[in-house]
C-alpha cells in the first residue's frame, strides 16, 4: 500500500484529511480514536467492551512511520500505529 500524497490535519475541526492520488479522504478525530489498532484497544474490543471515545477528543500530533502513521490524540492514547491500508479503509 503506498502512502498518500498529504496529511493534513484540522484540529479545529477535530477531522484528519488524508490526501491519496485518486482522491481526498477525510476522517474525525472520533473514528479515528474509536478505530484505533493498537493491541490494547484490539483487546478491549475481543472482551466485547464498548470504548466509549469523548466527543471532542482531537489529534495532537502525526509521527510518519513509513508503513503507517501514528496518532496522537488529546486523551492521551498514542499507542496506536494505523497502516495506510488501515487507514484507507477507515472512510
Amino acid at each position: 500500500m503506498t502512502a498518500p500524497v498529504a496529511l493534513h490535519n484540522e484540529r479545529d475541526r477535530g477531522e484528519l484529511k488524508v490526501q491519496w492520488p485518486e482522491g481526498l479522504q477525510q476522517l474525525s478525530h472520533t473514528r479515528l480514536r474509536g478505530a484505533c489498532p493498537c493491541s490494547q484497544c484490539r483487546a478491549a474490543l475481543l472482551k466485547g467492551a464498548i470504548g466509549v471515545v469523548v466527543d471532542g477528543v482531537r489529534v495532537e500530533r502525526i509521527v510518519v512511520q513509513g508503513y503507517g502513521v501514528q496518532l496522537v490524540f488529546s486523551d492521551g492514547h498514542d499507542r496506536g500505529i494505523y497502516p495506510w491500508g488501515y487507514l484507507r479503509g477507515l472512510s
